[in-house]
């Protein structure tokens, strides 16, 4: 194995002594050996010409689909060209970090525009300037609500997996425990919620619409959890939230979310873009920066980062968090996509969702082997069984270039949004009515 390190011999053998191995292979040991490598295998180095060809035959093995019919966490949706045309500009792209606020004032009031969409998308009373990604963004709103006394966490099994997995990961290295509530026909079983919630608990955790695209009784699960004196986290899809009851009518404490929908590519799984919006009291839980707007020396409009200490973020196991930066390129995109869409153009995606998936789900579900398999309300998401094996079903459809949707244990979680035309549901519905023959 090869290793930058840019420290002497001497001090690497003390830092391996201090953290108790012998060598830094040691420091991978659950790493399988078959992934390890001896020395990079790195060609030697190219002209511009020979490197652009080499990218190029690369890029040329990427499959595009002209129809997608999955979402599952990532969605395809329209991006106006001026998203991408404002966001490629040189003083964004080169932009200086906020810390530093006399020469940071453009990259500042970016992530202020998107603080406050989020909130009013939300409802809620402060935004973060962003992190990673939704499912860490869910990890630490859990971590945000836990205290001396309560520090369980108990999540719903509708939520996504990579959701439930992060929370597991940020729980288990806090010593608390995760407890998963039970689903009953898609949604999270209500009165089995209550029975799970002592005075332990920090908070419960749902996702509206859930993984299985159902809409959960969100107003009636956040009242539960507060007659058990525990924080409502709701992890929330951006483009439903334009239309759905907001986190603060459901009487959320946290909301999080991936606002890759707005403005972001599919591109391979990032990178992509966590918000946490919270009520005013739970402010100074929040995790990374937070930009607020004030006055300078002479009154003029200014901004800064505040309401905490650069570094509470770098005290290890004492900070409630160790998040001390932020999406920015990705925020500053999802604030263009907004603006430029507009709240009457944001609705006017979610309904063209919402009426699509209606229609989609009513024609594929009317073919012999296709049914709904759940029967709560939904938005752009939602499953159907399948008669045949469903990876199988999914590599015809890729034949005919339509990535269909994606395979779960109960049948196939199928996708719809305003990208989807009515002529492509109908081939859709007509290719799976030849396959269930």
């Amino acid at each position: 194995m090869s290793y930058y390190v840019p420290s002497t011999d001497e001090e690497q053998r003390a830092m391996l002594g201090e953290v108790g191995v012998k060598s830094f292979k040691e420091l991978y040991a659950s790493v399988p050996d078959e992934l390890l490598l001896d020395k990079p295998n790195i060609p030697p180095g190219g002209s511009e010409f020979e490197a652009r060809s080499t990218m190029q035959n690369m890029a040329s093995k990427n499959r595009a689909f002209s129809s997608i019919f999955r979402g599952a966490g990532a969605y395809n949706h329209y991006i106006p060209s001026l998203v991408k045309q404002i966001t490629s500009r040189e003083e964004f792209v080169t932009s200086y970090t906020p810390y530093q606020a006399e020469i940071s004032q453009g990259t500042l009031q970016s992530i202020f525009e998107f603080q406050t969409m989020m909130c009013e998308l939300t409802g809620l009373d402060v935004s973060n300037a962003s992190i990673y990604d939704g499912a860490s963004a869910a990890a630490e709103a859990a971590a945000m609500c836990r205290d001396r006394r309560r520090s369980s966490v108990v999540i719903s099994e509708t939520v996504h997996p990579r959701v439930l997995s992060a929370v597991k990961t940020y729980s288990c290295a806090a010593g608390a425990k995760v407890r998963i509530a039970p689903a009953r026909d898609g949604a999270t079983d209500i009165s089995r919620l209550g029975e799970m919630l002592d005075d332990t608990v920090a908070c419960v955790y749902i996702s509206v619409p859930n993984y299985f695209g159902v809409i959960e009784n969100a107003l009636s699960i956040g009242n539960i959890a507060h007659s058990a004196g525990a924080k409502f986290v709701m992890g929330v899809n951006p483009i439903a939230s334009s239309v759905l009851k907001s986190p603060a009518e459901c009487g959320a404490d946290v909301a999080v979310g991936e606002a890759q929908p707005l403005g972001m590519p599919l591109s391979f799984g990032g990178p992509y873009l966590g918000f946490m919006t919270a009520t005013s009291d739970m402010a100074r839980r929040l995790p990374g920066r937070i930009v607020g707007e004030t006055a300078d020396s002479e009154g003029n409009r200014a901004f800064v980062l505040t309401l905490q200490a650069r570094e509470q973020h770098i005290r290890r196991e004492k900070a409630s968090s160790n998040v001390c930066t932020n999406q920015a390129l990705c925020a500053l995109t999802a604030a263009v996509y907004l603006t430029v869409m507009g709240p009457d153009g944001l609705r006017g995606v979610a309904n063209q969702c919402y009426s699509k998936a209606r229609y989609a789900a009513a024609i594929i579900s009317r073919i012999p082997g296709f049914e709904l398999r759940y029967r709560g309300e939904f938005f752009h998401e939602f499953v159907t069984k399948c008669p045949i094996d469903a990876n199988d079903l999914m590599d015809h459809l890729a034949s005919v270039d339509i990535l269909g949707g994606m395979p779960t244990d109960d049948g196939i979680l199928w996708c719809v949004t305003e990208m989807n035309s009515k002529e492509e549901i109908d081939r859709l519905a007509d290719i799976l009515k030849e396959v269930g023959k």
